[in-house]
């Protein structure tokens, strides 16, 4: 396992994650977490509304839940910058310990993906939500304080470094090398 970047060293690359396309992005992985801990990579996988990425941890009951108890839909998709886990990750095995679904090569900022917008990739749409998704203790033991504080606070956090929640609003299949686009 690589050594943690200093602040120094991730704010260098600030500038190429900034770059990520705008639209036309392109899904770099997909994961899901079938339990507490446990990651698995996956070429394909179908996403629903009932199931969210299916095999992962999510449609058993996460951290945030409906009324009834339900997981809620809001928190379904966990979506982070391809650019912004490859500088902090540093090797490409070193992905998935974050514990995002989706990695994706595409600017999340709130001024091109804000609540609402809607991405297509493959034959699935996912909406972005407006729901914080923040940096905890887990990925400071993955990545180092400075990474944590990194996505967390200033411009990680005006940019969404640490990532985003979408919902499923269209259920399909997504594999890796999909385009990601921008629907309305």
């Amino acid at each position: 396992m690589p050594s943690h970047l200093s602040m120094t060293e991730l704010r260098a690359g600030l500038a190429d994650i900034l770059a990520s396309p705008k639209d036309d992005g392109e899904l770099k992985s997909i994961v899901i977490r079938p339990s507490e801990g446990e990651r698995r990579e996956l070429d394909t996988c179908e996403i629903s509304l009932a199931g969210g990425t299916h095999g992962d941890h999510w449609a058993k009951g996460c951290w945030m839940s409906t009324e009834d108890g339900k997981p809620h839909p809001d928190v379904q998709i966990c979506i982070m910058n391809a650019r912004c886990i490859a500088l902090i990750a540093q090797e490409r095995d070193n992905w998935s310990p974050a514990g995002d679904n989706l990695f994706i090569d595409m600017d999340l900022t709130p001024g091109n993906t804000p609540p609402g917008t809607r991405l297509a990739i493959g034959t699935a749409v996912i909406e972005i939500t407006d729901t914080p998704h923040n940096g905890c203790d887990s990925f400071i033991e993955r990545y180092g304080r400075d990474a944590c504080v990194f996505v967390n606070t200033g411009e990680g956090r005006t940019h969404r470094l640490r990532g985003i929640y979408g919902r499923v609003v269209q259920d399909g299949r997504v594999t890796v090398g999909d385009t990601v686009r921008k629907v309305f």
